[in-house]
């Protein structure tokens, strides 16, 4: 018996907009994920990229639920000695609201060859604009 491995038709992924606005994030990095993985579709293969592109707009309109907003504390190391540094939610969304999608998508993608592939796919926009009205992306309503 073999393995059955789809062919995969870079012509046929299509573009999708999801609306954070209000959309709980980890519910939302989670649909995202998976599209971008393409568990959506029958043809999922684990370590093929068969995903969609997705779009997320109003990524600064993004909700936490309970607390995280003033507890929740993303760390950095810069590799050096005592280089650790601690932001607060809060800081992290005033600097860059985009980032707090990516990076709780990120976490949700594999972590080798094929997850930096899928996170090429991604686009998070701050705002209710993007300039991807060329690919005549489909609205999908956001996990809340």
């Amino acid at each position: 018996m073999k393995t059955y491995l789809p062919k995969i038709n870079l012509d046929e992924r299509k573009w999708h907009v999801i609306d954070a606005n209000g959309a709980v994030l980890g519910r939302l990095a989670v649909q995202v994920a998976d599209i971008l993985r393409g568990r959506n579709k029958p043809v999922f293969t684990p370590h093929v990229d068969a995903g969609d592109f997705v779009i997320v707009i109003n990524a600064e309109r993004v909700r936490l639920t309970g607390k995280k907003e003033t507890q929740k504390k993303y760390m950095s190391y810069s590799g050096w000695k005592g280089g650790e540094k601690y932001t607060s939610v809060q800081q992290f969304r005033a600097r860059n609201p985009e980032k707090l999608i990516t990076h709780a998508v990120r976490g949700m993608v594999p972590k080798n060859r094929l997850g930096r592939v899928l996170m090429t796919k991604l686009k998070v926009y701050k705002g209710p604009e993007h300039p991807h009205a060329a690919q005549r992306p489909e609205v999908l309503a956001a996990a809340t």
